[in-house]
């Protein structure tokens, strides 16, 4: 990694890097379209609780650091996501606080991971971006990498007791979104909606 990476990060990095390897076949696409240094997003379609990792161990040259909602961050899980930079979020309040937290790690010119669908697809189809996901993107006016995760889905569903393994995982990165077009989408009224809107369209544009 180019950047300074926490102990715990760059140990699971690798975990997560071989187990992908081993029981899903990894195939990784596209990872050097995220910047080597400076503030960027990731955005990804999101279908299982294995994105997250799956979306950090792509990019070996950078830090991610996610957003994930408050209930995940007891212990002991709590303990690991706070070590690798994780930012809570008290979904469906407008948790100011944690868009001031996401906004300050992209200022200092760290990696943001963002789920634009906001939660799990309970049937693998993409669903429809939220709107506050458009307002960080906007305000944070720096570049932003459609992700597009494939396969999890078929290993780790919603409401599933475990992985199921020897299914092929992939993730695919595209050319980044840049800051000038999404301003130019968020200067229309319902502009943090089409930005949003944008940034997914981007990632199924990866299909």
């Amino acid at each position: 990694m180019s950047e300074h990476a926490p102990l715990v990060y760059r140990f699971g990095r690798q975990l997560c890097w071989l187990y992908f390897r081993l029981a899903h076949h990894l195939q990784v696409e596209g990872a050097d379209h995220v910047p080597a240094e400076g503030a960027c997003i990731v955005a990804g379609n999101h279908v299982s609780v294995l994105d997250p990792p799956l979306m950090g161990c792509g990019i070996p040259h950078r830090v991610v650091h996610y957003l994930a909602k408050i209930e995940l961050f007891r212990p002991p899980l709590g303990w690991v996501l706070r070590a690798v930079g994780a930012v809570p979020v008290e979904r469906g309040k407008g948790d100011v606080g944690a868009l001031r937290r996401a906004l300050s790690l992209l200022q200092d010119g760290r990696v943001l991971g963002l789920f634009p669908e906001g939660t799990r697809s309970p049937d693998g189809r993409f669903q429809p971006p939220k709107r506050g996901i458009g307002f960080l993107v906007a305000k944070a006016a720096v570049p932003v990498v459609p992700a597009l995760i494939d396969g999890t889905f078929g290993v780790w569903p919603k409401g599933a007791r475990g992985p199921r393994l020897g299914v092929p995982v992939r993730v695919r990165y595209g050319a980044p979104i840049q800051p000038e077009e999404i301003l130019a989408e968020a200067r229309h009224h319902d502009g943090y909606d089409r930005v949003a809107a944008l940034v997914m369209a981007r990632i199924a544009a990866l299909r």
